[in-house]
Protein backbone atom coordinates (compact mmCIF):
# COMPACT_ATOMS: atom_id res chain seq x y z
CA UNK A 1 0.00 0.00 0.00
CA UNK A 2 1.35 3.45 -0.87
CA UNK A 3 0.34 7.08 -0.57
CA UNK A 4 1.01 9.69 -3.23
CA UNK A 5 1.48 13.19 -1.81
CA UNK A 6 0.44 15.98 -4.24
CA UNK A 7 2.26 16.29 -7.54
CA UNK A 8 5.61 15.60 -5.90
CA UNK A 9 5.29 11.85 -5.93
CA UNK A 10 6.65 10.35 -2.78
CA UNK A 11 5.78 6.77 -2.06
CA UNK A 12 5.32 5.93 1.59
CA UNK A 13 5.02 2.52 3.16
CA UNK A 14 3.69 2.59 6.75
CA UNK A 15 4.56 6.29 6.88
CA UNK A 16 8.10 5.85 5.58
CA UNK A 17 9.88 6.46 2.31
CA UNK A 18 9.98 3.58 -0.14
CA UNK A 19 13.73 3.05 -0.71
CA UNK A 20 12.98 1.65 -4.17
CA UNK A 21 11.93 5.13 -5.34
CA UNK A 22 14.43 7.87 -6.16
CA UNK A 23 12.20 10.96 -6.26
CA UNK A 24 13.59 14.07 -4.62
CA UNK A 25 12.28 14.73 -1.16
CA UNK A 26 10.81 18.17 -0.53
CA UNK A 27 11.51 19.92 2.79
CA UNK A 28 9.69 23.01 4.13
CA UNK A 29 11.80 24.89 6.68
CA UNK A 30 10.34 27.03 9.47
CA UNK A 31 12.46 28.93 11.96
CA UNK A 32 12.69 31.17 14.98
CA UNK A 33 13.07 34.77 13.89
CA UNK A 34 14.52 35.94 17.21
CA UNK A 35 17.67 33.84 17.54
CA UNK A 36 20.31 35.52 15.40
CA UNK A 37 23.32 33.68 16.78
CA UNK A 38 21.71 30.29 16.40
CA UNK A 39 20.28 30.80 12.91
CA UNK A 40 23.60 29.58 11.49
CA UNK A 41 22.29 26.04 11.98
CA UNK A 42 20.09 26.49 8.91
CA UNK A 43 23.24 26.63 6.73
CA UNK A 44 24.28 23.24 8.00
CA UNK A 45 20.81 21.83 7.39
CA UNK A 46 20.56 23.17 3.84
CA UNK A 47 24.06 21.98 2.95
CA UNK A 48 23.22 18.47 4.14
CA UNK A 49 19.90 18.45 2.29
CA UNK A 50 21.60 19.59 -0.91
CA UNK A 51 24.07 16.74 -0.59
CA UNK A 52 21.02 14.47 -0.81
CA UNK A 53 19.66 16.50 -3.76
CA UNK A 54 16.58 17.44 -1.77
CA UNK A 55 14.26 20.33 -2.65
CA UNK A 56 14.43 23.05 0.01
CA UNK A 57 11.78 25.71 0.58
CA UNK A 58 11.79 28.26 3.42
CA UNK A 59 8.99 30.13 5.17
CA UNK A 60 9.22 33.74 3.96
CA UNK A 61 9.52 35.51 7.39
CA UNK A 62 12.36 33.18 8.39
CA UNK A 63 14.00 33.53 4.97
CA UNK A 64 13.91 37.33 5.22
CA UNK A 65 15.26 37.17 8.77
CA UNK A 66 18.33 35.15 7.82
CA UNK A 67 19.00 36.82 4.46
CA UNK A 68 18.14 40.47 5.14
CA UNK A 69 18.36 40.74 8.91
CA UNK A 70 21.43 38.53 9.30
CA UNK A 71 22.85 39.11 5.80
CA UNK A 72 23.31 35.43 5.14
CA UNK A 73 23.49 33.97 1.65
CA UNK A 74 21.03 31.07 1.68
CA UNK A 75 20.73 28.78 -1.30
CA UNK A 76 17.17 27.40 -1.41
CA UNK A 77 14.75 26.34 -4.13
CA UNK A 78 12.20 28.95 -3.08
CA UNK A 79 10.14 30.57 -0.34
CA UNK A 80 6.47 30.25 0.62
CA UNK A 81 3.81 32.25 2.44
CA UNK A 82 1.17 31.28 5.00
CA UNK A 83 -0.22 27.81 4.23
CA UNK A 84 0.72 27.92 0.54
CA UNK A 85 3.22 25.08 0.70
CA UNK A 86 3.47 21.36 0.28
CA UNK A 87 6.29 19.11 1.43
CA UNK A 88 7.25 15.61 2.40
CA UNK A 89 8.77 16.84 5.67
CA UNK A 90 8.58 20.08 7.62
CA UNK A 91 11.65 21.14 9.62
CA UNK A 92 11.22 23.33 12.69
CA UNK A 93 14.40 25.29 13.52
CA UNK A 94 13.97 26.64 17.05
CA UNK A 95 12.66 25.50 20.38
CA UNK A 96 9.39 23.91 21.44
CA UNK A 97 7.53 27.17 20.78
CA UNK A 98 8.72 27.17 17.18
CA UNK A 99 7.60 23.58 16.78
CA UNK A 100 4.13 24.52 18.06
CA UNK A 101 3.96 27.33 15.50
CA UNK A 102 5.14 24.93 12.79
CA UNK A 103 2.45 22.44 13.79
CA UNK A 104 -0.13 25.22 13.53
CA UNK A 105 1.06 26.09 10.02
CA UNK A 106 1.14 22.46 8.92
CA UNK A 107 -2.38 21.96 10.30
CA UNK A 108 -4.28 19.19 8.56
CA UNK A 109 -1.66 18.68 5.84
CA UNK A 110 -0.33 15.68 7.81
CA UNK A 111 3.26 16.54 6.94
CA UNK A 112 5.70 14.91 9.40
CA UNK A 113 7.66 17.49 11.43
CA UNK A 114 11.36 17.22 12.32
CA UNK A 115 12.15 19.40 15.32
CA UNK A 116 15.69 20.83 15.45
CA UNK A 117 16.32 22.35 18.87
CA UNK A 118 18.15 25.67 18.77
CA UNK A 119 16.15 26.87 21.75
CA UNK A 120 16.56 25.98 25.41
CA UNK A 121 14.61 22.95 26.62
CA UNK A 122 13.91 21.06 23.42
CA UNK A 123 11.34 18.63 24.79
CA UNK A 124 9.37 18.37 21.55
CA UNK A 125 12.12 19.59 19.23
CA UNK A 126 14.68 17.01 20.26
CA UNK A 127 17.27 17.00 17.43
CA UNK A 128 20.32 19.00 18.51
CA UNK A 129 22.24 21.03 15.87
CA UNK A 130 25.15 18.59 16.19
CA UNK A 131 22.76 15.77 15.22
CA UNK A 132 21.32 17.32 12.05
CA UNK A 133 23.43 15.24 9.68
CA UNK A 134 22.63 12.07 11.60
CA UNK A 135 18.91 12.88 11.55
CA UNK A 136 18.76 13.58 7.80
CA UNK A 137 20.75 10.44 7.09
CA UNK A 138 18.24 8.51 9.18
CA UNK A 139 15.39 9.96 7.10
CA UNK A 140 16.97 8.68 3.91
CA UNK A 141 17.77 5.34 5.54
CA UNK A 142 14.18 4.95 6.85
CA UNK A 143 15.54 4.73 10.38
CA UNK A 144 12.85 6.79 12.08
CA UNK A 145 9.27 6.68 13.33
CA UNK A 146 6.36 9.05 12.78
CA UNK A 147 4.32 9.55 15.95
CA UNK A 148 0.74 10.76 15.87
CA UNK A 149 0.01 13.47 18.47
CA UNK A 150 -3.61 14.36 19.15
CA UNK A 151 -4.77 17.93 18.48
CA UNK A 152 -7.67 19.82 20.07
CA UNK A 153 -9.80 22.62 18.66
CA UNK A 154 -11.76 25.54 20.10
CA UNK A 155 -15.15 26.75 18.89
CA UNK A 156 -17.47 29.48 20.16
CA UNK A 157 -21.23 29.75 20.05
CA UNK A 158 -21.33 33.35 18.81
CA UNK A 159 -18.82 33.22 16.00
CA UNK A 160 -16.00 34.90 17.94
CA UNK A 161 -12.72 33.79 16.44
CA UNK A 162 -9.35 33.17 18.03
CA UNK A 163 -6.21 34.66 16.54
CA UNK A 164 -4.63 32.37 14.00
CA UNK A 165 -5.50 28.69 13.99
CA UNK A 166 -8.18 27.31 16.36
CA UNK A 167 -6.14 24.12 16.77
CA UNK A 168 -3.72 23.33 19.58
CA UNK A 169 -1.09 20.61 19.90
CA UNK A 170 -0.36 21.45 23.56
CA UNK A 171 -3.29 23.14 25.26
CA UNK A 172 -6.17 25.58 25.22
CA UNK A 173 -6.58 27.82 28.27
CA UNK A 174 -9.33 30.21 29.32
CA UNK A 175 -7.80 32.90 31.51
CA UNK A 176 -8.77 36.06 33.36
CA UNK A 177 -7.97 39.23 31.48
CA UNK A 178 -7.20 41.63 34.33
CA UNK A 179 -4.95 41.37 37.38
CA UNK A 180 -7.58 41.60 40.11
CA UNK A 181 -10.48 39.19 40.01
CA UNK A 182 -10.88 35.51 39.33
CA UNK A 183 -13.23 34.26 36.67
CA UNK A 184 -16.05 31.76 36.99
CA UNK A 185 -15.97 28.87 34.51
CA UNK A 186 -18.94 26.54 34.28
CA UNK A 187 -17.69 23.23 32.87
CA UNK A 188 -19.65 20.38 31.32
CA UNK A 189 -18.36 17.21 29.70
CA UNK A 190 -20.56 15.54 27.08
CA UNK A 191 -23.45 17.73 28.27
CA UNK A 192 -23.03 16.56 31.88
CA UNK A 193 -22.32 19.35 34.36
CA UNK A 194 -18.99 18.86 36.14
CA UNK A 195 -18.41 21.93 38.33
CA UNK A 196 -17.98 25.68 38.28
CA UNK A 197 -14.34 26.71 38.65
CA UNK A 198 -13.52 29.84 40.61
CA UNK A 199 -9.96 30.40 39.46
CA UNK A 200 -7.58 32.48 37.38
CA UNK A 201 -8.28 30.14 34.52
CA UNK A 202 -8.71 26.60 33.24
CA UNK A 203 -6.37 24.61 31.01
CA UNK A 204 -7.46 21.80 28.71
CA UNK A 205 -4.35 19.89 27.71
CA UNK A 206 -3.42 17.00 25.46
CA UNK A 207 -0.89 14.37 26.57
CA UNK A 208 1.71 16.28 24.52
CA UNK A 209 0.98 19.47 26.47
CA UNK A 210 0.80 17.80 29.87
CA UNK A 211 4.45 18.68 30.56
CA UNK A 212 3.87 22.37 29.76
CA UNK A 213 1.47 24.94 31.28
CA UNK A 214 -0.71 22.28 32.92
CA UNK A 215 2.25 20.74 34.74
CA UNK A 216 3.27 24.13 36.15
CA UNK A 217 -0.22 24.37 37.66
CA UNK A 218 -0.11 20.97 39.32
CA UNK A 219 -1.41 18.85 36.47
CA UNK A 220 -0.24 15.26 35.90
CA UNK A 221 2.30 14.06 33.38
CA UNK A 222 0.34 12.06 30.83
CA UNK A 223 2.18 9.54 28.69
CA UNK A 224 1.85 10.10 24.94
CA UNK A 225 -0.77 8.33 22.84
CA UNK A 226 -3.03 7.54 25.84
CA UNK A 227 -6.14 9.01 24.21
CA UNK A 228 -6.93 11.43 27.03
CA UNK A 229 -7.36 15.11 27.86
CA UNK A 230 -6.84 16.82 31.20
CA UNK A 231 -8.63 19.79 32.82
CA UNK A 232 -6.32 21.72 35.16
CA UNK A 233 -7.38 24.84 37.06
CA UNK A 234 -5.08 27.86 37.29
CA UNK A 235 -4.82 29.06 40.90
CA UNK A 236 -8.24 27.73 41.99
CA UNK A 237 -9.97 29.34 44.97
CA UNK A 238 -10.44 25.96 46.66
CA UNK A 239 -8.15 23.23 47.97
CA UNK A 240 -10.70 20.65 46.80
CA UNK A 241 -10.19 21.34 43.09
CA UNK A 242 -7.87 18.86 41.42
CA UNK A 243 -7.07 18.06 37.79
CA UNK A 244 -9.37 15.61 36.05
CA UNK A 245 -8.46 13.32 33.14
CA UNK A 246 -11.11 12.42 30.57
CA UNK A 247 -11.18 10.51 27.26
CA UNK A 248 -10.16 12.60 24.26
CA UNK A 249 -13.49 11.71 22.66
CA UNK A 250 -15.14 14.02 25.21
CA UNK A 251 -16.71 17.32 24.21
CA UNK A 252 -15.89 19.95 26.84
CA UNK A 253 -18.23 22.93 27.13
CA UNK A 254 -17.16 26.00 29.11
CA UNK A 255 -19.01 29.22 29.93
CA UNK A 256 -17.18 32.12 31.58
CA UNK A 257 -18.38 34.91 33.84
CA UNK A 258 -16.00 37.77 34.62
CA UNK A 259 -16.15 41.10 36.42
CA UNK A 260 -14.30 42.63 33.50
CA UNK A 261 -16.93 41.12 31.15
CA UNK A 262 -14.21 39.56 29.04
CA UNK A 263 -11.57 36.85 29.20
CA UNK A 264 -8.69 35.41 27.21
CA UNK A 265 -8.57 32.22 25.18
CA UNK A 266 -4.98 31.04 24.71
CA UNK A 267 -4.48 28.42 21.99
CA UNK A 268 -0.93 27.10 22.27
CA UNK A 269 -0.03 30.54 23.62
CA UNK A 270 -1.85 32.56 20.95
CA UNK A 271 -4.18 34.76 22.99
CA UNK A 272 -7.51 36.22 21.89
CA UNK A 273 -10.03 38.27 23.81
CA UNK A 274 -13.56 36.86 24.11
CA UNK A 275 -16.66 38.39 25.65
CA UNK A 276 -18.31 37.24 28.85
CA UNK A 277 -21.08 34.75 28.27
CA UNK A 278 -19.40 33.17 25.26
CA UNK A 279 -19.83 29.40 25.29
CA UNK A 280 -16.57 27.70 24.38
CA UNK A 281 -16.46 24.14 23.09
CA UNK A 282 -13.21 22.17 23.12
CA UNK A 283 -12.95 18.82 21.38
CA UNK A 284 -10.53 16.60 19.54
CA UNK A 285 -9.55 17.80 16.07
CA UNK A 286 -10.23 15.60 13.03
CA UNK A 287 -6.48 15.30 12.37
CA UNK A 288 -3.28 14.75 14.32
CA UNK A 289 0.18 16.32 14.30
CA UNK A 290 2.83 13.94 13.01
CA UNK A 291 6.26 14.31 14.63
CA UNK A 292 9.36 12.42 13.52
CA UNK A 293 11.15 10.49 16.25
CA UNK A 294 14.47 8.74 15.92
CA UNK A 295 15.51 5.41 17.35
CA UNK A 296 17.75 6.83 20.08
CA UNK A 297 15.00 9.03 21.58
CA UNK A 298 12.71 7.67 24.29
CA UNK A 299 9.96 9.53 26.16
CA UNK A 300 10.80 8.61 29.74
CA UNK A 301 14.52 9.15 29.17
CA UNK A 302 13.67 12.63 27.88
CA UNK A 303 11.60 13.27 31.02
CA UNK A 304 14.57 12.34 33.18
CA UNK A 305 17.17 14.23 31.15
CA UNK A 306 15.33 17.45 30.30
CA UNK A 307 12.64 17.76 32.97
CA UNK A 308 14.80 16.37 35.79
CA UNK A 309 11.96 13.95 36.48
CA UNK A 310 12.67 11.83 39.55
CA UNK A 311 15.98 13.57 40.20
CA UNK A 312 17.22 13.27 43.77
CA UNK A 313 19.58 16.10 44.69
CA UNK A 314 20.47 14.77 48.13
Amino acid sequence: MYICICKYTLFLFNGKINPMKKEKIRFAIFGNEYQAKKSQAVFKLIAILQQHEAEVYIDRPFYEFITEGQRMDVNANGVFDDDDFTADFAVSMGGDGTLLKTASRVGSKQIPIIGVNIGRLGFLADVNPSEIEQAISAIYANDYHVREHSVIKIETNNGDEVIGSPYALNDIALLKRDHASMISIRASIDDEYVMTYQADGLIVTTPTGSTAYSLSNGGPIIAPYTGTLCLTAVAPHSLNVRPIVVPDTSVITLKVESRSHSFLAAVDGRSSGLTEGTVVTISKAPFSTRIVRFAHRHYFATLRDKMMWGADGR
